[in-house]
């Protein structure tokens, strides 16, 4: 690790601690050549893959799409924000266990139309009724009698 004091290339770690929430590790180094202290953080980086839409562009994946379609299939409903984060983080943790670089919105919609289904049913029906581009009643009633 380079130090940002004096730029000598060789430091030694004096001190390391895992931050509470287990995210990054915290570690104090001193310079070998000015003595100096200084802390640095060691995250993973974690790279989503990219979202094919219906017409076939890319876009990349963004967590707040998926907070917001949430947020407002669930409003005024009884579903606390720490519910809907679990949700997200498990959506999240779906995502990057099928390891693909790419992921298509559809398969990204069923992720969040099963999260809804385990949270509130009014909040997933809602969901259901825009992401799946109803034709007409039959294919909601349909929809209400499988997964319901």
């Amino acid at each position: 690790m380079k130090c940002p004091f004096c730029s000598h290339l060789e430091t030694q770690v004096v001190e390391t601690r895992v931050a509470e929430e287990g995210g990054f590790i915290r570690r104090r180094r001193q310079c070998g050549a000015c003595d100096k202290r200084f802390t640095t953080y060691e995250r993973p980086e974690v790279v989503m893959p990219q979202v094919i839409k219906k017409d076939g562009s890319r876009t990349d994946f963004d967590s707040g799409k998926i907070r917001a379609s949430m947020a407002l299939a669930l409003r005024k409903r009884p579903v606390s924000i720490e519910q809907i984060d679990n949700a997200i983080d498990h959506i999240e943790h779906q995502v990057l266990s099928n390891g693909a670089r790419e992921i298509s919105s559809a398969r990204l919609g069923d992720f969040v139309m099963d999260a809804l289904k385990g949270l509130d049913k009014v909040g997933y029906v809602r969901f259901a009724s825009v992401y799946r581009s109803f034709k007409d009643t039959d294919e909601f009633r349909r929809l209400l009698e499988e997964d319901l």
